[in-house]
């Protein structure tokens, strides 16, 4: 499948800096940063710097620095927030049928408290 990334979207505007953010974690390859309506205590995003649509794109196509950078930086944000512990959710949508809203990848690690099943059966 061919990937066509749209570099006006909220997050590549972040990683330009034209929309500012509250970081939590910056590193070579990726940004983390507080979910601004957050859906539990703790509600970080996980971004890579690169241009990726989705999971899948990403795994196709990043470099093994930036695959290995971005899945390190989650286990970090992870351990800086506390949420090992009792445990988190890490979501990524991807899609329409996803109901991906931002295309650019992205993780969402929720916790901080009991969050209740994922999905019901349909």
């Amino acid at each position: 499948m061919s990937y066509a990334y749209d570099d006006q979207n909220i997050f590549a505007k972040i990683l330009r800096g034209e929309i500012p953010n509250d970081t939590v974690l910056e590193t070579e390859h990726s940004l983390a940063f507080n979910d601004i309506q957050p859906q539990a205590p703790v509600h970080v995003l996980v971004i890579p710097k690169g241009p990726y649509v989705c999971y899948d794109h990403f795994a196709q196509e990043a470099s093994d620095a930036e695959i290995a950078d971005y899945t390190r930086a989650i286990g970090e944000v992870c351990r800086l927030m506390g949420v090992e512990q009792g445990g988190f959710r890490m979501i990524s949508n991807a899609g329409e049928h996803g109901v991906q809203e931002v295309p650019h990848l992205h993780v969402h690690i929720l916790g901080g408290r009991p969050l209740g099943r994922m999905l019901e059966k349909a």
